[in-house]
């Protein structure tokens, strides 16, 4: 996760999605890799392709808005896309370089009191997919990424890459791996420096050759509403709705899924209920609200 490679491997990924013809360019015979040229990438942007070459060996350095405003056209970043590449750019500006452990993130009581209140299953992450905090219900919903993190905290990319059953749990599992590695990437992009972010990355990137296929993508996504398809141990198939609610103040988020009323998901949430009520198994205790 050096920072000058995620800035180069960033723009070579963006620039090789978008051909001549779409960007408006001709284009001569056969071409060694696809998408655009530096050069023709330099002609869109408006400025020199020796200052694009700079840009694109990683060096954002001093970079102007306008100058980044004008690689989003030309790259044709959407709003995710350009906030990354903001991220980027601003990891590039002065200040420290050096890794280090994010100091450790408590969940605040009052949150936790906001977690208790709620009827429908809720959790509290990081940017890394850690599961920090939970209701009961949460807790009950995540049962199998709770029970395969033997007592560490939770993890979303950990479980979904390292263990078989993530296989089972997630209704669509390649649309969930894709989605967590996204959410990684932009975290990477925002805090570079994150020794535990750096570290889980290597370590999926070493035992997952699934992990490390989609990292090479450079996709970057936020999701702040959707649904999700799980498949439950104990109540079967779940098609859940999910609000995403940013915590500013801890940097944290928070996650509430639902049931469409009247639907089988929310007769199957109030059996995952009524499972939850009966006494807190030694596993469920390691996320706690």
């Amino acid at each position: 996760m050096d920072q000058r490679s995620q800035v180069r491997e960033f723009l070579t990924s963006r620039r090789g999605r978008i051909t001549p013809q779409e960007a408006g360019l001709p284009s001569y015979g056969a071409r060694r890799v696809p998408g655009l040229r530096r050069a023709e990438v330099a002609q869109l942007a408006g400025v020199s392709v020796e200052y694009y070459s700079r840009l694109e060996r990683g060096d954002l350095s001093g970079v102007s808005d306008h100058v980044l405003d004008a690689l989003a056209r030309a790259l044709r970043l959407n709003d995710e896309e350009r906030t990354h590449l903001d991220d980027l750019a601003r990891a590039a500006g002065p200040g420290p370089r050096r890794r280090r452990r994010s100091a450790p993130q408590r969940v605040r009581p009052t949150v936790r009191r906001m977690l208790d209140g709620m009827a429908d299953p809720a959790v509290v992450m990081n940017g890394r997919g850690d599961i920090l905090a939970a209701n009961a219900l949460g807790r009950a919903l995540y049962a199998p990424m709770i029970e395969a993190a033997r007592g560490a905290v939770p993890n979303h990319a950990r479980f979904i890459f390292l263990d078989a059953r993530s296989r089972d749990f997630w209704g669509d599992w390649d649309r969930a791996a894709d989605d967590t590695v996204a959410l990684l990437q932009a975290e990477a992009g925002r805090d570079p420096f994150d020794r535990e972010l750096t570290e889980l990355v290597g370590e999926l990137s070493t035992r997952s050759d699934d992990f490390r296929a989609r990292w090479a993508r450079h996709d970057v996504r936020q999701h702040h509403i959707g649904a999700k398809p799980f498949h439950h141990p104990v109540v079967g198939e779940l098609h859940l709705t999910y609000e995403s609610l940013d915590l500013p103040a801890d940097n944290l988020t928070l996650v509430v899924y639902g049931g469409e009323p009247g639907s089988e998901s929310e007769e199957g949430l109030r059996l995952l209920a009524s499972w939850a009520a009966e006494p807190v198994r030694g596993s469920d205790a390691h996320v706690r609200t």
